[in-house]
């Protein structure tokens, strides 16, 4: 198929080493079908085989939610095939997925339930001032899970666990997800996708390899005690700056006031950030 589709519930630009995902059902706020949880699987991976594209944006599409999270019917219906829609979950996100490139969620409307999976999931995310946040699992008999327990280590318990338990009547806006730091940035609702576009260039300039090696120690530095994470980060920081062309390349080029020329960063590697199995 391809990165560009065609895309049944998905629509893909890319620009030049960045590429922008948008969920496209926004007739129904684009909550999650079967069908794009597969879709957002595929496309995950087609973006880390690709050696071209460095950095990937993920938004709504329309100016009403950026994601209402899953579909409700499909939620409902107990005759499905549980076992094929929980591969479908286990994939859909950049982290599950094991991407090794960095990923910005821009957040461009209503983010409610599993929405929160990618805002959690992705390396940062920046928001549109019309954004909020809501995590209704619990107002329609739902557990809260997966979303909510990575995104409580970035930004703390008590924030999560209160969006957790007051389900939809906990409405977070776009300054206070900033104050709490569920995004990194709120700008006007028309810029968003421009300002996201601008991010993933500015990180899409540096080094593939190191980014990869950094995300890694970051993202596994949170399912560690510090000096673990510290004794880690220091051996691939002191391997790559001995073994890895980057490390002299850099300097060099910024001696030189030129460009510098990276080496290719395979897929896959050198090291995905690792979630638990």
């Amino acid at each position: 198929m391809g990165i560009a589709g065609p895309w049944e519930t998905l629509e893909v630009e890319i620009d030049g080493p960045i590429v922008v995902v948008t969920l496209n059902r926004p007739e129904r706020l684009n909550a999650m079908s079967p069908t794009m949880l597969k879709e957002l699987g595929l496309f995950w991976d087609e973006f880390e085989a690709n050696k071209d594209l460095r950095v990937g944006v993920i938004t709504g599409a329309g100016d009403r939610a950026f994601c209402s999270g899953g579909e409700v019917s499909s939620v409902a219906d107990t005759s499905r095939k549980r076992t094929g829609v929980l591969e479908h979950e286990l994939h859909f996100t950049p982290f599950q997925a094991k991407v090794s490139k960095p990923t910005i969620c821009a957040v461009n409307g209503v983010c409610a339930g599993g929405g929160l999976h990618f805002v959690a999931e992705c390396d940062f995310s920046i928001a549109a001032r019309r954004a909020t946040f809501v995590d209704p699992h619990v107002t329609v008999g739902q557990v809260s899970a997966i979303e909510t327990l990575v995104l409580s280590r970035k930004i703390g318990h008590q924030a999560v666990m209160r969006m957790i338990l007051m389900g939809s009547a906990e409405r977070i806006n776009s300054q206070r997800a900033l104050e709490l730091g569920i995004v990194t940035e709120v700008v006007d609702d028309d810029q968003l996708l421009v300002r996201a576009k601008e991010i993933a260039h500015a990180i899409a300039k540096n080094s593939p390899t190191a980014i990869s090696l950094s995300r890694f120690v970051l993202w596994q530095g949170l399912e560690q005690p510090m000096t673990d994470a510290l004794r880690q980060g220091f051996s691939l920081l002191r391997a790559h700056a001995d073994h890895h062309p980057d490390a002299q390349e850099g300097p060099a080029a910024y001696m030189a006031k030129r460009e510098a020329t990276w080496a290719d960063l395979e897929p896959g590697g050198p090291l995905a950030h690792r979630p638990l199995e």
